[in-house]
């Protein structure tokens, strides 16, 4: 018979944990994860750019963009 009353109790923590969950401190978040404040945004450009560079250089060497060939597969299978 106890059971009605523990089953209410979780209910009611699960409706709390969904609905109240309160506000996330994201600057503690933020030192969890280990990400750095948003005035370093000029370090992940770079290094962004410097990606960019990079695969650039791969599609072209590649030719990427050349999408003759899948086209041509394609309609051989029809």
């Amino acid at each position: 018979m106890g059971r009605g009353r523990a089953k209410a109790k979780q209910v009611k923590v699960a409706r709390q944990l969904k609905y109240n969950s309160g506000g996330t401190d994201l600057d503690r978040l933020r030192d969890e994860l280990g990400v750095g404040d948003s005035s370093h945004d000029d370090d992940a450009d770079d290094l962004n750019d410097e990606l960019a560079d990079r695969y650039a250089d791969y599609a072209d060497q590649y030719g990427a963009g050349d999408d003759d060939d899948d086209d041509d597969r394609s309609s051989e299978r029809r």
